[in-house]
C-alpha cells in the first residue's frame, strides 16, 4: 500500500517542485508523481470551472486507487481547492493519506508566476484562476494536515518537514 502525500495549494506555491525534490531525496522507493497540470493535459480538461475541477480531482483519486498497491509513495501535486475532494481522498486512504498545504502569499505567487498564469489572468485571458480573480475559493481542510510556507522555508527544509510528517 502506498502512502499518498497530497500536496495542495495555489498555482506557483511549489507543489510540483517539492514533489520532484521528495522523489530525488527518497531513494530506493517506488514513487509515482501525479501532477495536476500533466494530468489535466492527459485528460484534456483545461477549464477551471468548479465542475471540471471536481471531475479532475476525482479522476486523480481514482488513479491513486488503481496504483495504490503498485507504489510505495504516490505524490499528488494539484491545486485541489475543494475540501470535498481532499476529504474523500482522506476517507479512502485513511492513515496512508498525508495532506500538505503548500502556501505562499499571493504577492509572491504573482511575482514568481512560474507558468505565466497570473499574467494571463491579469489580462483576462484565463478565467477562474483559483485564489486570483476567481469565483472559486481555496477551501481549507477540516482534517489533519501540515502547512508548508514556501515564502519562509527552503526547498530542503520543506522536504524534511514533509518526510517527517508522512513518516518516510
Amino acid at each position: 500500500m502506498a502512502k499518498i502525500i497530497w500536496l495542495t495549494g495555489l498555482s506557483g506555491a511549489g507543489k510540483t517542485t517539492l514533489s520532484k525534490e521528495i522523489k530525488k531525496t527518497v531513494k530506493k522507493r517506488k514513487i509515482l508523481i501525479l501532477d495536476g497540470d500533466r494530468f489535466r493535459k492527459k485528460t484534456g480538461q483545461f477549464s477551471f470551472s468548479k465542475k471540471n475541477i471536481l471531475k479532475n480531482n476525482l479522476q486523480i483519486i481514482d488513479h491513486c486507487k488503481k496504483n495504490y498497491f503498485k507504489y510505495d509513495i504516490i505524490l499528488v501535486s494539484v491545486i485541489s481547492p475543494l475540501k470535498k475532494t481532499r476529504h474523500l481522498a482522506f476517507n479512502i486512504f485513511k492513515e496512508n493519506y498525508f495532506e500538505v498545504y503548500i502556501h505562499a502569499k499571493i504577492k509572491s505567487l504573482v511575482t514568481r508566476d512560474t507558468k505565466g498564469l497570473y499574467n494571463l489572468a491579469k489580462k483576462g485571458l484565463i478565467k477562474n484562476l483559483i485564489g486570483f480573480k476567481s469565483k472559486i475559493s481555496y477551501e481549507k481542510s477540516n482534517h489533519k494536515y501540515i502547512k508548508i510556507n514556501t515564502d519562509l522555508l527552503t526547498i530542503k527544509k520543506s522536504v524534511i518537514k514533509i518526510l517527517k510528517y508522512s513518516k518516510i
